[in-house]
């Protein structure tokens, strides 16, 4: 069942995450404080997939006014290719789209296949003509890799 995440839905969310080998998580950003000012700032975009009792798929997704942005999109692995990514997908580009976004980005790895692969399945374009460049203003923001 895909359904807009809350704050209440942060614990599970964080285990799903530490539980996707190669994932990346911020110590700042992706707190439970970071995530609940996200969320307020962006309180109809992020979306959950609840399966058998539990979450298994999460986006956070927001916007600045003028481009929308999906980050942390996932679903665990028992549960891939069933279709739950492009649903999630496709309720948060709704959600932008209610609220007068008409463009959509995200970042992947370079060596994340299996995102890659999704991505392009379900007709995102890569960027080739871009730079992307990155800036930590909060040195406590320290990103740590899942390494199952």
């Amino acid at each position: 069942m895909i359904r807009r995440m809350t704050i209440e839905d942060y614990d599970e969310v964080c285990s799903l995450w530490k539980s996707i080998k190669g994932f990346a998580i911020r110590s700042v950003d992706d707190s439970r404080e970071g995530v609940e000012a996200f969320l307020r700032r962006n309180p109809l975009t992020s979306v959950v997939d609840v399966e058998d009792g539990k979450i298994v798929g999460a986006i956070l997704c927001g916007h600045d006014g003028r481009r929308g942005c999906l980050y942390h999109v996932c679903v665990a692995e028992e549960y891939r290719r069933r279709g739950i990514g492009k649903e999630m997908v496709i309720f948060c580009m709704n959600a932008l789209k209610a609220e007068h976004i008409n463009k959509v980005s995200l970042i992947a790895f370079t060596r994340n296949d299996i995102g890659n692969a999704f991505w392009k399945q379900i007709g995102w374009t890569k960027r080739e003509d871009l730079n992307y460049y990155d800036f930590t203003l909060n040195e406590d923001n320290i990103t740590a890799f899942v390494e199952r």
